[in-house]
């Protein structure tokens, strides 16, 4: 587990979109081994990015509406 990355699920703030996407960010990081890809790299490293937080924050907004 990435210990950096912050729990963003909380009651009385929802999380903003800087800290999905910095969460996000800090997985592919991890995951992909790269603190910053090369340039030949950055296009699927930013997709990823965006997709995560794309998929985090429907994820956070379906646990909000079923809560």
């Amino acid at each position: 587990m990435c210990r950096s990355i912050k729990q963003l699920r909380r009651s009385e703030i929802p999380a903003t979109p800087e800290e999905i996407e910095a969460a996000a960010r800090q997985f592919v990081r991890k995951v992909s081994g790269y603190r910053q890809p090369s340039r030949r790299n950055e296009a699927v490293f930013e997709q990823a990015i965006s997709e995560i937080s794309e998929a985090t924050e429907k994820l956070l907004n379906s646990l909000l509406t079923n809560a």
